[in-house]
């Protein structure tokens, strides 16, 4: 939409309210009737992990996130970059500087200009060992100069490399070349902050009554447990072209009860639960939908010094990948239109190709008969079984997939493997302190290219719950980042993981939903699934 376009249809909502009349303001473009009541009822399974930029690790929180903040770049519905605050970049010759100049009518909520002294407050922030944000690996995969040495204590934040020329001029110094350095820009972690409001009132400065945004809408009410309620932002810099007047979204943590209240009405979006998409496809055609997503699901081992000592012998993560009926999942048990995982990085990725698998090419005995033999070789039979605890955080899905997975091993295998939930911040801060066996664990991509994936299992990264470490891998990562044969490296990095398999891929991601048919701009060709707000609009039923 146009901002000519985007600016009549205001003037049109506008003089429809003054006038009185009983005509309905309609679409610009598509000359749809829109909704008296713009109001998006979303779902989410559990709280957000947190509503602070350089804090927030969640993929639903990271969308609210998004709607309340806004970073130098933005997607459109296909996933390409647009402006945010920045209209535009360049980029030195050496493609180690960027220059991004910032539209001079962003401002904060409270009236304040969005400068780029902002960002580098944030960038710097985030940086910080003294805040300790689970996005700080984030900016040193940025590549931006200093941000290794200041996250591991050696320099001051005010090194990193970051600066703003003026107000509306922010330069950003790479250590190496990074092609893809403006999409990572789309990241909630390298969204500005409000200096003097975090300084004024500290850990609870993202409190209704207190946070300030430069985005789209604004908090409203935060109730834990059971909503979230984003307003319009009227001090945005396209409010008037924005067309949603609030989202709202409840906290539903068994995903059956919130398909129920989808179908009375009370949703505009959820998330299917796990064997449900057929018979809804069938029942509601305009309303489920099923999309590729760039995200995978697999469970990881602990293999610190504080994991079992099973868990380090090769053998026996390879035998419990291999026993492993991904097609049982996929097809009986999820049943949205998954594929099968035999790498950790979805085909999706753009510029991806996976490596030949020698797993995918065997039949399922042959890898259940390969399984007993290796589990044989490394010591564990009905003489010696194998047992282990994992650990999945609270959701019907997740329990569906944690019972098959162990009800696989119990009668292929003879092992035993007892299951645990745990709510959703109790299972991060379980998993980030390796107090486990076997976790799940699922990444969305921050940034279409197989690096997003890759660095996860790196040895420096945050996100290394399991904390594998292999120095081959960390060279292939590290030299792909600035590498012409980037791709071929990425297939060597995964050959490594299917040989070593310190994770056990289970499937990739379908974005399996059912959404309104009144709810319109969804993004469904974004594979990163980044929606905003501003985009979105409800037409008259």
């Amino acid at each position: 939409m146009t901002y000519m376009t985007r600016t009549l249809l205001a003037a049109m909502m506008a003089s429809t309210i003054v006038a009185g009349t009983a005509t309905a303001a309609t679409h610009p473009e598509t000359g749809e009737e829109l909704a008296a009541d713009q109001t998006f009822t979303n779902w989410t399974l559990d709280n957000p992990s947190s509503f602070d930029p350089q804090v927030v690790e969640d993929s639903d929180g990271a969308a609210m996130v998004r709607n309340m903040f806004e970073g130098l770049m933005n997607q459109d519905a296909d996933g390409n970059l647009v402006p945010g605050v920045a209209l535009d970049y360049s980029v030195n010759d050496d493609k180690n500087v960027y220059t991004f100049t910032l539209r001079p009518e962003a401002q904060w909520s409270n009236g304040d200009p969005v400068v780029a002294s902002d960002f580098v407050y944030a960038w710097q922030r985030a940086v910080d060992p003294e805040l300790a944000s689970p996005y700080a690996w984030f900016m040193e995969l940025m590549s931006i100069e200093n941000a290794s040495a200041i996250i591991a204590g050696e320099m001051p934040k005010e090194e990193l490399g970051v600066k703003a020329i003026d107000d509306h001029t922010l330069e950003v110094t790479l250590s190496a070349s990074l092609p893809y350095f403006a999409t990572m820009t789309t990241h909630s972690t390298t969204f500005p902050a409000p200096q003097k409001v975090i300084e004024e009132f500290g850990a609870e400065w993202t409190k209704p009554e207190n946070i300030v945004v430069n985005g789209a809408f604004i908090l409203e009410d935060y109730t834990p447990g059971e909503r979230i309620v984003q307003v319009r932002n009227p001090e945005y810099w396209d409010n008037e072209n924005t067309i949603l007047d609030k989202i709202e979204t409840l906290v539903v943590t068994d995903q059956n009860q919130a398909l129920t209240r989808y179908l009375a009405g009370e949703f505009d979006r959820i998330e299917l639960p796990a064997g449900t998409y057929p018979k809804m496809k069938a029942e509601h055609p305009d309303e489920a939908v099923s999309v590729p997503w760039l995200c995978n699901y697999y469970y990881t081992f602990n293999v610190s010094d504080s994991g079992p000592e099973a868990f380090k012998d090769v053998r026996v993560r390879q035998a419990l990948s291999l026993a492993v009926d991904r097609k049982v999942i996929t097809e009986n048990v999820m049943q949205g239109g998954q594929p099968e995982a035999y790498s950790f990085t979805p085909a999706a990725v753009a510029g991806f190709e996976p490596p030949k698998s020698a797993m995918a090419d065997m039949t399922q005995a042959e890898r259940d008969a390969k399984a007993k033999e290796l589990l044989a070789e490394a010591g564990y039979g009905a003489d010696n079984p194998l047992t282990f605890d994992m650990i999945y955080n609270t959701s019907e899905n997740h329990k569906k997939v944690a019972v098959v997975l162990s009800q696989m091993w119990k009668q292929k295998l003879g092992v035993q493997a007892s299951l645990a939930n745990m709510e959703w911040k109790t299972f991060l801060d379980t998993r980030g302190r390796q107090d486990f066996a076997l976790a799940r664990g699922a990444w969305c991509g921050d940034y279409n290219e197989a690096s997003t994936f890759l660095d996860l299992l790196t040895t420096p990264s945050g996100y290394n719950d399991g904390k594998y470490s292999n120095t081959e891998y960390d060279e292939l990562i590290q030299s792909a980042k600035t590498a012409e044969n980037a791709p071929e490296l990425y297939t060597q990095a995964e050959a490594i993981l299917a040989e070593e398999m310190p994770v056990i891929p289970i499937y990739h991601y379908a974005g399996v939903m059912m959404i309104d048919t009144d709810l319109k701009g969804w993004p469904y060709q974004n594979v990163e699934r980044n929606w905003y707000g501003k985009n979105l609009y409800k037409v008259a039923e």
